[in-house]
Order: C-alpha cells, then sequence, then structure tokens
C-alpha cells in the first residue's frame, strides 16, 4: 500500500512538472508597447502571411476574399481542422483582441484566454515575424468587415484534440530560428524571411514527422499532401531546375517554364503573392536558388 501511495505521488509531481513545462507561454506588454501600425504596410503583411487563403469563405473572390468568416475545412492524418472566423466581429470574430493579442496568437500559439491554439494555425512559422509587421498587419486587420457567423469547431482525433498535449509539441518544435541559418545576401534574407516566416512555405513543402514537426533537415523537399491525395513538389535547386525568372514569373502568373498552370492551394499562394511589390517575388526566387543542398541541410 505504501509504495501504491508512492507511485500516485511521483505520478502526481511528474504530471504537474509536465503541466508546468508545457503552459502557454505569451508574450508581455512591454513586448509591443509603443508600437505602432501602418494599415498600408499591413496589406502587403496579410497578402504575404495567406490570411484570407484560409480564412475567407470557400470559393471567395475578390473583395469577398476580405470577409475572414472562416469555415474552410482542412483534413489531415490528425483530424479535420476548420478555419475560425477572424473578422471584425467583436463576439464571433477577433474583433475585441488588442495588438499584444495578436501577436500572442501568431508568436506563441496562445488565445486571449491562455490557452494553447492547434499549430493548424501557422504559428510555428510567423513565430520568426517582426513584431512591427504583425502591429501593421493588425492595423490592416481593423479596416476589415465584420461577420457575425460562429466559428465551428475542429474534428479531431484523440489524443490530437487535446490542447494541453500542444505545449509538449511546442517544446519541441516550436522556435524563432531559421530553417536555412547562416549568413544569407539581403535580397536572399529577405527572401527568406517571407518563405519561412509569412507565407510559411516549409508548412506544406516540407515532410513532418510522426508528432507532425517539420522535418528541416528536408528542408523544402517535398511531402505528403495532408489531405491524402498526391504529394506536395520538392522546390529545391536539386530538383527544381529554374532559373531566378522563371520562379519570379511564376509567382506572378501562374505559369511554369513549361506553360503549365498552377493548381490546388498554390494558386492561391501565387495569387497573394503576386500582390506584392516585385521586389519581393525576387527576393523569393533569389532565396530558393540560394537554397543549400541536402547533405548541408543535415550538417546544420
Amino acid at each position: 500500500m505504501r509504495i501504491f501511495r508512492w507511485v500516485v505521488v511521483l505520478g502526481l509531481i511528474t504530471a504537474g512538472g509536465t503541466w508546468f513545462v508545457a503552459r502557454p507561454n505569451p508574450l508581455a506588454a512591454a513586448d509591443v508597447a509603443g508600437l505602432a501600425g501602418d494599415a498600408a504596410k499591413g496589406e502587403d503583411v496579410f497578402w504575404a502571411a495567406g490570411c484570407a487563403s484560409c480564412h475567407m469563405l470557400a470559393e471567395a473572390r475578390g473583395d469577398a476574399q476580405l470577409v475572414l468568416a472562416g469555415g474552410q475545412r482542412f483534413p489531415s492524418p490528425f483530424g479535420t481542422f476548420v478555419a475560425p472566423n477572424i473578422s471584425q466581429d467583436a463576439t464571433h470574430g477577433i474583433g475585441g483582441w488588442s495588438l499584444l493579442d495578436l501577436a500572442n496568437a501568431l508568436k506563441r500559439g496562445v488565445s486571449p484566454q491562455g490557452q494553447h491554439y492547434f499549430p493548424a494555425l501557422p504559428y510555428a512559422a510567423y513565430a520568426k515575424m517582426d513584431l512591427q509587421d504583425i502591429a501593421d498587419l493588425y492595423a490592416f486587420l481593423q479596416t476589415l468587415p465584420a461577420d457575425p457567423t460562429p466559428s465551428q469547431p475542429h474534428d479531431l482525433n484523440f489524443p490530437f484534440s487535446s490542447r494541453e498535449a500542444v505545449g509538449l509539441w511546442k517544446l519541441l518544435y516550436l522556435s524563432e530560428d531559421w530553417a536555412v541559418a547562416g549568413n544569407l545576401t539581403p535580397t536572399a534574407a529577405r527572401g527568406r524571411y517571407i518563405a519561412e516566416a509569412l507565407a510559411h512555405c516549409g508548412e506544406c513543402h516540407t515532410p513532418r514527422g510522426a508528432l507532425g514537426g517539420l522535418g528541416t533537415t528536408r528542408w523544402l523537399q517535398g511531402a505528403p499532401n495532408p489531405s491524402g491525395e498526391g504529394k506536395i513538389p520538392d522546390i529545391t535547386p536539386a530538383t527544381l531546375d529554374w532559373a531566378e525568372a522563371d520562379i519570379v514569373a511564376y509567382l506572378t502568373t501562374g505559369f511554369t517554364p513549361d506553360f503549365d498552370v498552377v493548381g490546388g492551394h498554390m494558386a492561391h499562394v501565387v495569387e497573394n503573392l503576386a500582390r506584392l511589390p516585385e521586389a519581393d517575388r525576387e527576393a523569393v526566387a533569389r532565396y530558393l536558388v540560394e537554397l543549400p543542398g541536402p547533405k548541408l541541410l543535415e550538417g546544420q
């Protein structure tokens, strides 16, 4: 009986320690104090980050893409994630959020209520965002319409439905480190910021482990489609033998050098990046052609 009690006590201590280290780790108010957002700059951040692609109503076109009512469904091996309403509605959207709330969601994956968000929100990429860009995005989001559509719950398999377990996932995979480390040319560094942080290219083009974390030693080397249909291609120089100009043209028009046309979710990515200054698409192209080979990545 005494041994049983000690097992229980040790179990509780272990559980308590695990809860403590895996608890949400939000930013402090001081981290965003004094930041003033520029809505015009925030619009570029909005499109680069693909906010509308996930949170608009399915099949929305034109200005309707700016109604961020949510509802799109994203199947995965862990269940189906449903994009929430992030419109300016104060009840069903994020109209009541502060800049700090938005920064915590994007950089730390923490809700205003202090809960872990599931990493279907790609905060593992957004963690690398500059706080000034988040302030600019916040200013732009405030210019968008409110919509009263309630957010729908995710349909996840146990134990992946546990938000508490997400804290352990963050300990393994949430980092502000670049996937491609080291000094890059200024143009390629800008491209790295867009590709790794804002556009979160690795979320689709990099394979994942059993727990859903990105395999950064195989960065952008292709991955199974989360829907279970087909494969998302390798876009490293070893496989994608395109010139910089070809990549820029593709991210502008959606046409490949062979005059094929972009399709699927990548069509949204191209539509978003085409809205950015051409210098940003050139920066992404430079980053992609300067990617190190697989052996160098494995040695990081």
